[in-house]
């Protein structure tokens, strides 16, 4: 089910920074009462191939995001644990020591079924037996949620497990949406922060496509 334009559910979930602390977040929380924008990045799994590629880019661009008042905070199934001994491991034997973001530790799995992003390709309970049986890896996708300041999703995508995400897209995004916010316009194709927007009516739309 869709959530672009509804609210971010309101889930407290444990989490690890690159101290060794262990705490919680709410994410529809932090949004709402830190007056914040929040970029949320799901990856697969601690220790694999693609996935420290993308926290180390969403690390470089984190300067990018804060000044936009973008809070960055990526999320997976490990355990506290294993991201704090992942955020110990030099970039040189794959790890992402150096990311300073905090990082979701839902290995109860809570969150991340509400958001149906799990790789779940069957499930059977066995009534002779009584055993729950799951097919898949049960981990999730490469599901990244934009969150305004109200707390309602403005962007969501999922990408299959081999495929690696374009940091600047997410800024183009927030970008787009703080432009829709502040002047009312709508932002069409290709949009970049300093080419013109448009009214969103058929003259705004004529006069947008013959100038361009």
């Amino acid at each position: 089910m869709a959530l672009v334009g509804k609210k971010f559910p309101n889930l407290e979930v444990n989490a690890m920074n690159d101290m060794g602390d262990t705490f919680k977040i709410n994410v529809f929380e932090e949004a709402k009462n830190n007056g914040k924008k929040v970029l949320l990045f799901w990856y697969p799994k601690d220790f694999t191939f693609v996935c420290p590629t993308e926290l180390h880019a969403f690390q470089e661009a984190l300067a990018e995001f804060e000044k936009r008042n973008v809070m960055v905070i990526g999320a997976s199934c490990d355990t506290p644990e294993v991201h704090f001994a992942w955020l110990n491991t030099p970039k040189d034997d794959g790890g992402i020591e150096g990311v300073t973001y905090p990082i979701l530790a839902d290995s109860n799995r809570n969150l991340a079924n509400q958001l149906g992003i799990l790789d779940i390709t069957n499930e059977s309970y066995n009534e002779e037996t009584g055993i729950y049986t799951v097919e898949g890896d049960n981990v999730t996708y490469r599901a990244t949620y934009l969150i305004d300041e109200e707390g309602t999703v403005f962007h969501e995508g999922i990408n299959h497990m081999p495929l690696g995400r374009n940091v600047k897209e997410f800024i183009r995004l927030i970008d787009a949406y703080t432009h829709v916010q502040e002047k009312g316009e709508v932002c069409p194709a290709n949009w970049e922060e300093g080419k013109d927007a448009m009214s969103a009516n058929r003259k705004g739309v004529a006069s947008y496509l013959s100038s361009n």
